[in-house]
């Protein structure tokens, strides 16, 4: 089906014009702000948020809280597929992403199953502040000695257990971390690491920013795969924790960003 089919009124109609060019920025940019967007087209905030209704309607954008973006992929591996995908790899990832924490150190643990595998591996270590937005990383320390398990408030979005929101980052911005684990779903060709879901890497940037090293966990095939919501550039994470050695080109980014490279 043609995207202009999608849009009411003629092709040429003022409001379809409208929409196809908010509909350009935003897959462009992967986001905009109604805000953005009002000024841009001198028109009343009102006037693009009924444009953004529309077009989310029809399925050719995602509607967020003050703004849009890029619709997420309607083909993913569910939550308890995830859980069993490479779960060996992501072991092997977690163990080698605790090895680089010390006793007494401040911990932010990011949602996904490669970071619960990181949340298994500190079980046992002491001194331990361990601050987390995902409620199965929250399990699995609920129990373990030696740890300070603080968790952050938010909203809980999806089957993964995640908590996002503006309590959740106002919660992050109170705190310092010595690490922060972050996990993501793909990889540009300059680097930038990506994910699916806009209000989860609102989360992660938040705590990249409060973190002194942000540490980025993930199978090695995310490196070839794409997503639509860019978490950070590779240089702002001081570790990648990887199973296999990632493409040449991508190598060769993180030893010029002054990127330590872990293969477990």
């Amino acid at each position: 089906m043609e995207t202009e089919t999608l849009f009411e009124g003629r092709p040429d109609d003022e409001v379809a014009q409208r929409r196809r060019a908010i509909l350009a920025i935003v897959r462009e940019q992967g986001f905009a702000t109604i805000e953005v967007l009002a000024r841009q087209f001198g028109l009343s905030a009102q006037t693009v948020r009924r444009d953004i209704v529309h077009l989310d309607a029809e399925g050719l954008l995602q509607r967020f809280h003050g703004g849009a973006g890029i619709r997420e992929p309607q083909v993913r591996l569910a939550y308890a597929e995830k859980r069993v995908v490479a779960a060996d790899a992501k072991e092997r990832i977690g163990r080698a992403a605790a090895a680089l924490v010390a006793d007494g150190a401040a911990l932010f643990l990011d949602v996904g199953t490669t970071v619960e595998a990181v949340a298994r591996a500190l079980r046992g270590r002491q001194g331990l502040r361990v601050f987390t937005c995902s409620l199965p990383a929250a399990t699995l320390l609920a129990d373990a000695d030696g740890i300070e398990l603080f968790v952050l408030g938010g909203e809980v979005r999806g089957a993964d257990g995640s908590l996002v929101g503006d309590q959740t980052i106002a919660a992050i911005a109170r705190f310092r971390f010595d690490h922060a684990f972050i996990g993501f779903s793909g990889c540009e060709p300059d680097g930038t690491l990506m994910d699916f879901d806009l209000r989860k890497v609102a989360v992660k940037q938040a705590a990249i920013a409060r973190s002194r090293a942000a540490v980025a966990v993930g199978t090695a095939g995310k490196f070839a795969r794409s997503a639509v919501v860019a978490v950070a550039a590779v240089d702002a994470f001081s570790h990648i924790v990887t199973d296999r050695p990632p493409p040449p080109a991508l190598a060769t980014l993180l030893d010029q960003g002054g990127v330590r490279l872990v293969t477990a």
